[in-house]
């Protein structure tokens, strides 16, 4: 990938050499035709985001990207892959984790506080009990390769799509991996927007969930994908449910940098142990640096330093930003690698679906009445 660093100042403050200038100026072109393509595609994303009948249904502008990416790559895209490549990769790439880093200007360490001790052991319970339900369904049961079963599993358990992007990197996945995982976060999210707003009628009557409307909140935000379907599902209930839901859902999201080291750090470990015993040592630990900054931004907008304007500007650029990213993953996908997936990953994202569900009300039972 092409270095885009600004130019660097010369030693003795001298000017960069003129063909040191060209190469980076080169670097630049060849990335241009890319990214004007994708963010073509993000602006039709972000446009069609903002129709009231997609909102009322959860599909947000980073679904869509992907859609329009998917759509454009498997028809005229081929033509354009020479010229475009570059910034198609770049966006995949270095724009994707400089989303997820200013993804931390949606939260605030406060959060937390909003939905107390049990709601941050609920959204942990959850996210732990649904990944390694992935991994133990998906490679022990269906037969799955591990970076598919662990893309389904972050977005089922964390923030859906978001997640997967975050992880790719991570389990350095194909593609088409990643879109699969996508594609079961929206299936099975937008289920969800449906189903809630009928579970919430029938804990009216049975009381599975306790602590009324704020209790059924925080079990929505800690089970379902994506954070416009929780939104999306919680406002078709009350304004109660959804703040609570809003909240829980914003601390699950901020569980993903731990998530990444702690996955980063076993798949280092994993990789050694498999490796034969003059290699083990050297297998290297690929440290997500982007989680780091990912917290550095939660705990500085935490200081609510910036003003509001400029945070707003901010998680919009982020918005384009992980837009153009879902816009080059859809150009890199071939559908017919998906269609070689099979069924099995959507009967894994059916499993753990099942299991936010029902195993989600369990833990959202019993870790109040535990800790309370």
């Amino acid at each position: 990938m092409p270095s885009l660093e600004l130019p660097a100042v010369a030693p003795h403050g001298r000017a960069p050499s003129a063909a040191s200038l060209h190469q980076r100026l080169t670097a630049w072109r060849r990335l241009l035709p890319g990214l004007v393509l994708v963010g073509a595609l993000a602006a039709a994303g972000m446009a069609l985001g903002q129709i009231d009948w997609l909102q009322r249904h959860g599909f947000s502008a980073l679904t869509l990207a992907i859609v329009l990416g998917m759509a454009v790559g498997n028809t005229v895209y081929p033509r354009a892959a020479a010229a475009s490549g570059a910034g198609v990769h770049f966006s995949k790439q270095s724009l994707l984790r400089l989303g997820v880093v200013l993804y931390g200007l949606r939260l605030t360490v406060q959060d937390i506080g909003h939905v107390g001790v049990a709601g941050v052991v609920i959204d942990a319970m959850v996210l732990g009990s649904t990944f390694l339900l992935a991994q133990w369904i998906g490679t022990g049961w269906l037969g799955l390769d591990r970076k598919t079963a662990m893309l389904i599993g972050a977005g089922s358990s964390i923030c859906g799509a978001a997640a997967v992007m975050a992880t790719e990197p991570v389990v350095k996945a194909r593609a088409e991996q990643v879109t699969v995982a996508v594609a079961t976060v929206v299936v099975f999210g937008t289920v969800a927007i449906f189903l809630y707003p009928a579970l919430f009628e029938l804990n009216q009557h049975w009381g599975v969930i306790p602590g009324g409307a704020t209790g059924f909140g925080i079990y929505a935000g800690s089970t379902i994908h994506e954070v416009a379907q929780v939104v999306a599902a919680a406002r078709s209930v009350n304004p109660d449910v959804a703040n609570a839901a809003v909240i829980a859902k914003m601390v699950r999201v901020m569980m993903l940098a731990p998530f990444l080291v702690g996955l980063s750090a076993w798949l280092a470990r994993a990789g050694r142990a498999d490796a034969p015993s003059d290699q083990a040592s050297k297998t290297p630990l690929a440290v997500p640096w982007f989680a780091f900054g990912f917290v550095a931004v939660v705990l500085f907008n935490s200081l609510r330093w910036l003003p509001a304007p400029v945070v707003a500007a901010a998680t919009s650029l982020d918005t384009v930003l992980l837009a153009m990213a879902m816009a080059a993953l859809g150009l890199s996908t071939h559908l017919g690698a998906i269609r070689k997936a099979g069924i099995k990953p959507l009967l894994l994202a059916l499993a753990l679906f099942a299991w936010l569900v029902v195993g989600g009300a369990a833990i959202n039972r019993w870790v109040p009445a535990l800790i309370g």
